[in-house]
């Protein structure tokens, strides 16, 4: 009953209309996105039937006999029907997971969609998880603001807002990221952390082209002058922050207190989520002790982000999963 397919380009609508109407998607598994970085991946996304109706997807790519949750993205996990139900999802699990050892893929990389990205309840895999004795190989922490159940942003934080506003700063949306990237962003990656921004700017001013309704900049300017910004990803539930950075000025100035004043509570208010994203280094296990302090003084508390290591051959393991 149960058929499970390798991604082909002649999918491309079918996939992107199931993610459009799944129930634990963003717009980041739109095959627009996905393949924006096609050349570093070996792409092997899949899709399962159950008969004729596509009922979940799986964005991955292989590294020799290992399959991954997509390594190109910064979630992933297996994408569901909006109507799939628990036993349906136990299903697919177990189908997937033979599949792949029948294709000599020893081990399945799942990193799960955190679920404040899902518009319905969808934590159905991280039960079959345990059943198949999946492993636990990390945990990243996000700093989330829940709009439902908001806290007040803590006095701190408002007195960089004021120095910003006798400053006279003001902040404006816009469609050209070049600034920001060469300004701002880029030199501080690079003196900081000898590092450069996940996204080239052709790239982001490419996905912007794509996702003009979900990649927001946002800056921040003392007269003329840029002095910080930051680049937001908008999904059907949550903002998130993709990028954040400040000039050498941002404490004098209050640059970035009063950036985030005004994004979470005016900008994106209607929204369920904003989220700040993870603080983390080393796979997780070291905290950037001040930058997640600054992100929860906005009212933000821990949501996690788990990633799981399976070995393909425990799909006997859902064999006798019924009462």
């Amino acid at each position: 009953m149960y058929i499970v397919k390798t991604y082909q380009a002649t999918d491309y609508s079918v996939w992107n209309d199931f993610i459009a109407s799944a129930k634990n998607a963003t717009f980041l598994f739109h095959r627009d996105f996905m393949e924006y970085h096609r050349d570093r991946f070996k792409d092997h996304s899949l899709l399962v039937y159950k008969e004729s109706k596509l009922l979940a997807v799986l964005p991955a790519n292989v590294v020799d006999n290992q399959l991954y949750s997509h390594q190109g993205l910064t979630y992933g996990g297996l994408v569901l029907a909006s109507k799939v139900k628990l036993a349906d999802t136990i299903e697919i699990c177990k189908t997937l997971l033979q599949h792949l050892h029948d294709q000599g893929i020893i081990k399945l990389h799942l990193k799960e969609l955190p679920s404040f990205y899902s518009t319905l309840p969808s934590e159905e895999v991280s039960y079959v998880l345990q059943l198949v004795k999946a492993n636990c190989t990390r945990v990243d922490s996000a700093s989330v603001i829940d709009y439902r159940h908001r806290l007040a942003i803590q006095s701190n934080r408002i007195e960089g807002v004021k120095k910003a506003q006798k400053q006279g700063l003001t902040i404006q949306e816009t469609t050209d990221f070049e600034p920001f990237w060469k300004e701002i962003l880029l030199p501080n990656l690079d003196k900081r952390h000898q590092a450069t921004p996940t996204h080239l700017l052709k790239e982001i001013q490419s996905l912007y082209a794509k996702f003009p309704k979900n990649i927001r900049q946002f800056n921040v300017y003392k007269e003329d002058q840029i002095v910080a910004g930051a680049t937001i990803f908008e999904t059907k539930t949550t903002a998130h922050v993709q990028y954040i950075s400040a000039n050498e000025q941002k404490q004098e100035l209050g640059a970035l207190d009063f950036l985030f004043e005004e994004l979470i509570t005016n900008i994106f208010s209607k929204k369920w989520y904003f989220d700040f994203g993870i603080s983390n280094e080393q796979q997780g296990k070291k905290l950037n002790k001040g930058l997640s302090y600054w992100k929860e003084c906005f009212g933000a508390r821990t949501y996690v982000h788990r990633f799981y290591e399976i070995e393909t051959a425990n799909h006997y393991l859902l064999n006798d999963v019924w009462l």
